[in-house]
């Protein structure tokens, strides 16, 4: 076996296993960092863990394949925060942090807390490298361990505050199981019996419905969820991670179901009488709180996780097995004589419905802007391909049901959960897909949070669109706390939720991005025009009216709300 230093062996291992980027903050693994000079691999260095763990989450999302992060040892609680969004989304990150050296524990040694526990509750799987010798084992079995069934970030800790363990030599061998260099490493099919079952029950169900699921991107399923949909006359709605899997001008395309959802696929779902999920945990968010569909409706639920299937809705029939490979299965069994006429009459109309209902939005020339009417934009802007990333909150909710897909290969990937993640998720995603346009759609609220990311964009070139919400408020807080002064036309709650007018165009420009400022749909129109041709960062400060505020969620209950 080659004699090597743990710090050139993880080094060999993340080139190996076909990593283009690594985003840290030093001190960490330095010789690990010089013996990547001349192998194409882009050291991102951030201003924070958490946007390192961000940013190799968004870069795993776009890339389907493992992102690296690494902090020292102070900094591993922050990373450890950074990777519930990727936990929360099943995503495969590799977070490499330090850790106290033995002789150190228990006496005050410099920054010395124990953080190692706190990454059991954001990885699926969360280990110490005490010797060199383990490497090898340790860091193959983490690309494993990220990659397989469900996938999700994982963690290593290294002894040291700066994982000086690895400074040790000793004979390494490198091997690269190739199968866990991207997503999905395994493609287990289905049982036919159950497979050519689902395909009955659908064909004979009166009103049957599709939710796609983030487990649909990660199988990369998205063009035969389309081609069983057609077969079998069959509506589909996603989840947000899936939107994209059908485009929003497809026949059978419903829109996002859940609490950031389109009425019409809400309706859809709550009406249908068999709902089938591919590749989804059926969580509150894609079931609204599992409210849609109701608990006791017939469900065919297919996923790579057996664990999942039945956790929120008992199955009628459960399909165990990687979701390409098991909707190609169910493409051969046949099927597709039953058009559902009605009911696909039915879903048009409210499609429909939705539509004249945001129209007036939607189409709105109103100052300060209408965010509807700024998503409007985006959709017509986006290129075949492109990505629009967002935050969570009102930036989810716009854009999962305002920005359409219409042309091939556009998807969305969002916030899993934390305020403040897009912006620097939307870095990693670019960085996991140089070639595609990516925007970023975040409000002002979410992209105060890791503002001196801008500088990094600078720094590398990373060439992304940021779409900046500017209401100068967390507006969508502001209908709570106008509840709790029980009505609060003077708007006394200000303090509260309010912000200072900023102009981010001036803000990106000062920190080497380009900045434009839009206060029309016609301002917005031309600055994405400009930023799609400007080869360089661009931030987009639109300017919209603070209290612009979301539909609530239908759930069928007149209760419902966000």
């Amino acid at each position: 076996m080659p004699k090597m230093t743990g710090m050139r062996f993880i080094a060999e291992a993340i080139r190996g296993y076909g990593v283009t980027h690594v985003f840290y903050v030093p001190q960490m693994l330095l010789e690990t960092l010089v013996a990547m000079e001349g192998w194409g691999i882009k050291r991102v260095m951030t201003h924070g863990e958490k946007a390192a763990a961000y940013m190799a989450d968004g870069y795993a999302r776009a890339a389907l394949k493992p992102g690296v992060c690494m902090a020292q040892h102070v900094g591993g609680s922050n990373l450890a925060a950074g990777l519930k969004d990727a936990y929360l989304a099943c995503s495969p990150v590799i977070a490499l942090t330090g850790g106290p050296a033995p002789l150190a524990r228990h006496r005050h040694a410099y920054q010395e807390i124990e953080d190692y526990t706190q990454f059991e509750h954001t990885t699926k799987f969360n280990a110490h490298v005490d010797a060199v010798d383990r490497l090898p084992d340790l860091m193959r079995q983490a690309f494993r361990e990220a990659t397989t069934g469900c996938p999700g970030p994982v963690h290593l800790e290294m002894r040291g505050h700066h994982a000086e363990v690895a400074h040790a030599e000793a004979d390494l061998n490198l091997i690269v199981e190739d199968r866990y260099k991207q997503m999905p490493p395994f493609r287990p099919a289905g049982d036919p019996v159950q497979v050519e079952a689902a395909v009955k029950l659908l064909e004979a169900a009166e009103r049957p419905i599709i939710v796609a699921g983030g487990g649909v991107v990660w199988s990369r399923a998205q063009a035969e969820v389309v081609a069983l949909a057609e077969k079998l006359s069959i509506p589909v709605a996603t989840s947000l991670n899936a939107k994209g899997a059908i485009l929003d001008t497809h026949a059978l395309s419903v829109g996002v179901v859940g609490t950031y959802s389109r009425t019409s696929a809400n309706k859809s779902v709550g009406e249908a009488d068999l709902v089938f999920f591919i590749g989804s945990h059926t969580g509150g968010q894609v079931t609204a709180r599992w409210q849609v569909p109701k608990i006791g409706t017939r469900v065919i639920h297919l996923d790579i996780d057996a664990t999942e299937i039945g956790r929120n809705y008992p199955t009628e029939l459960a399909l165990l097995g990687d979701a390409k490979t098991v909707l190609q299965q169910m493409l051969a069994v046949g099927g597709g004589k039953n058009k559902h006429a009605g009911w696909l009459k039915r879903v048009d109309e409210l499609k429909k419905e939705f539509r004249d209902a945001v129209a007036e939005n939607v189409n709105s020339d109103a100052v300060p802007m209408r965010p509807e009417r700024v998503c409007r934009e985006i959709t017509e802007a986006l290129p075949a391909n492109g990505v629009v990333v967002c935050d969570t909150g009102h930036s989810g909710i716009w854009a999962g049901t305002m920005i359409d897909f219409t042309k091939p290969g556009q998807r969305l990937i969002r916030c899993a959960g934390s305020l403040g993640w897009g912006f620097p998720g939307a870095l990693g995603v670019k960085c996991g897909v140089p070639d595609q346009t990516v925007i970023c759609f975040s409000g002002d609220g979410g992209f105060y949070y890791h503002l001196a990311e801008l500088e990094t964009a600078a720094r590398y070139g990373i060439n992304l669109i940021v779409v900046v919400n500017n209401n100068a408020a967390l507006n969508q807080e502001i209908p709570h706390f106008d509840k709790a002064y029980g009505g609060d036309p003077d708007e006394r709650g200000h303090e509260m939720w309010g912000f200072n007018k900023m102009n981010f165009a001036k803000v990106a420009e000062a920190m080497g991005v380009m900045g434009i400022r839009a206060e029309t749909p016609a301002e917005v129109k031309a600055a994405l025009a400009t930023a799609l041709k400007a080869n360089k960062p661009v931030v987009i400060d639109a300017v919209t009216y603070h209290r612009a505020f979301a539909p609530k969620t239908w759930t069928g209950s007149a209760a419902a709300g966000h």
